[in-house]
């Protein structure tokens, strides 16, 4: 089991971080890995590489206590191009994956070339933020239906104040990548297209983890 052994030897998973249900979901799911059911925004088979699923497991460890549903972990690895469906919805009871586009901020990468190049949690950055979020509410706004998130971590804890949020967009869309060969760039908010809006704001509702992070490919 490896990672997951190693974090169930943690003091703080042990007051609970990997429930039952939690525990025996990923071990028994490391297996179906890349498996996942097509939606809209994937592209090819889904794959999430072992180290940033580690990480955004000690990411539930750390703040275990401000994450109320932990059915569905979603982690985004800003390591790949935007061109790559790289936003993964981690089933935790069954170990299912699912991988869809997102975009990242326009301030994390300047010359856009769909590559994500710096985090930075500055309010008029209109970067991407690194770290661990919670889902909040939803809202209506200037994007149609959205989710606020918050920032649990020092390098994301302005989410809010910026105005970080979950939200459809059409330079999300996969036609983008046909005809630029990546999406356009969002303010540093999660944008997803229109198509995949509605299945991620029902997978991760209020009370659930999204982590994102670039692990950098040794």
């Amino acid at each position: 089991m490896g990672f997951l052994t190693d974090l169930i030897d943690t003091p703080v998973s042990r007051r609970g971080l990997l429930s039952a249900g939690m525990s025996a979901g990923l071990v028994g799911g490391m297996a179906m890995m890349g498996t996942g059911e097509a939606v809209a925004g994937i592209i090819g088979r889904p794959t999430l590489r072992p180290e940033v699923r580690t990480r955004a497991l000690a990411a539930m460890s750390r703040h275990i206590g401000k994450i109320k549903c932990r059915d569905v972990i979603g982690i985004c690895d800003f390591d790949e191009a935007s061109s790559t469906p790289r936003f993964h919805l981690l089933d935790v009871t069954s170990g299912k994956l699912e991988s869809l586009l997102v975009a990242h901020g326009r301030g994390s990468d300047p010359a856009h070339t769909g590559w994500l190049k710096q985090f930075s949690n500055a309010p008029g950055s209109a970067a991407s933020s690194q770290g661990a979020f919670v889902t909040a509410e939803e809202y209506s706004g200037n994007h149609g239906r959205s989710r606020r998130i918050d920032g649990l971590d020092p390098t994301n804890s302005n989410a809010r104040a910026r105005a970080v949020v979950i939200h459809g967009a059409w330079y999300a869309e996969k036609q983008m990548i046909a005809q630029h060969g990546k999406l356009g760039r969002s303010e540093g908010c999660f944008a997803f297209g229109a198509s995949d809006l509605s299945y991620v704001m029902q997978r991760l509702g209020p009370g659930r983890l999204i982590y994102a992070d670039k692990v950098d490919r040794a």
